[in-house]
């Protein structure tokens, strides 16, 4: 299979992209990172989600099997870049997977997404929010075979293979390998598509969880 991932240098996109070896095709911004992205055994391919064009991601997309969005803006980032990069990214991925032919799209969400921020939240962390809100709303408007993860408190702690993964489960944290490991199962297995899934860590192993989704 080749798997695009955008996001190919991110925490979780490093750890997939050495999941998938060499089916995986890692996207990033920075040609300082193809080297780590390439370590892996995964390709790197150099492409700015904020700036390339559809018809230059549509080219890359071509002839994939599925495609990853696992780009964030990332600590220390602004409400600007929360809405050029965790929506305007995931749509952009979007509209060039349809324009390829590419129906398999899985993309990174957070838990939370979908509910109005509390009161008093945090400016930044209410457009993140707001952000993956409306990147989760645009995917689901899409004739794809499209799954939306939301994983709960992410650490890097080394992943354990239990996990909680349903429509809706409790809050909790999980590790980045575990998020990893999850959607390397979901996409090697048939009928996953269409689904909002939630993501903690929990006693049941990630293949027999996938198996039931």
């Amino acid at each position: 299979m080749r798997i695009i991932i955008a996001g190919g240098h991110g925490k979780i996109g490093l750890r997939l992209a050495k999941l998938l070896g060499a089916g995986a095709v890692g996207l990033v911004r920075n040609p300082a990172h193809l080297a780590d992205v390439e370590a892996t055994g995964a390709e790197a391919v150099l492409c700015d989600l904020e700036k390339a064009s559809l018809e230059e991601v549509t080219e890359i997309l071509r002839g994939a099997d599925a495609v990853v969005f696992a780009a964030g803006a990332g600590p220390g980032s602004g409400v600007a870049r929360k809405d050029t990069v965790d929506r305007a990214a995931s749509v952009l991925l979007a509209d060039a997977a349809e324009r390829a032919g590419v129906r398999t799209f899985v993309q990174i969400s957070a838990m939370g997404t979908g509910k109005a921020p509390s009161p008093g939240t945090d400016a930044v962390w209410a457009a993140y929010l707001r952000a993956k809100t409306e990147a989760e709303e645009d995917l689901r408007s899409r004739d794809l075979d499209w799954t939306i993860l939301r994983p709960g408190r992410l650490t890097d702690e080394p992943g354990i293979g239990l996990v909680r993964l349903a429509p809706e489960v409790p809050p909790g944290s999980v590790p980045r390998d575990d998020v990893a490991a999850v959607i390397a199962a979901l996409l090697r297995a048939p009928d996953t598509g269409r689904r909002t899934l939630e993501l903690v860590t929990g006693d049941t192993p990630i293949s027999e969880l996938v198996a039931t989704q």
